[in-house]
């Protein structure tokens, strides 16, 4: 299983992918906010979207798992 983690700590500011679906590598997965920057998240491998640690709006901290991707 492979983690995306929040790079730094900011606000989710769209999630773009949903529970069950196939996703390739480089494909943005969430979008964070941080000091009124949007820094997209990519998936660093294909696989399935296993689980979605988050919502839309939601504060997080550096390196809190945000999607969990199974190959």
């Amino acid at each position: 299983m492979h983690e995306v983690k929040a790079a730094m700590a900011g606000t989710i500011f769209s999630i773009e992918v949903k529970v069950g679906e196939t996703i390739t590598k480089g494909q943005v997965v969430i979008i964070m906010e941080s000091m009124k920057m949007e820094i997209p998240l990519e998936a660093e491998i294909d696989g399935t979207v296993m689980a979605i640690n988050g919502n839309e709006g939601d504060f997080v901290n550096e390196d809190d798992v945000l999607v969990t991707i199974q190959s």
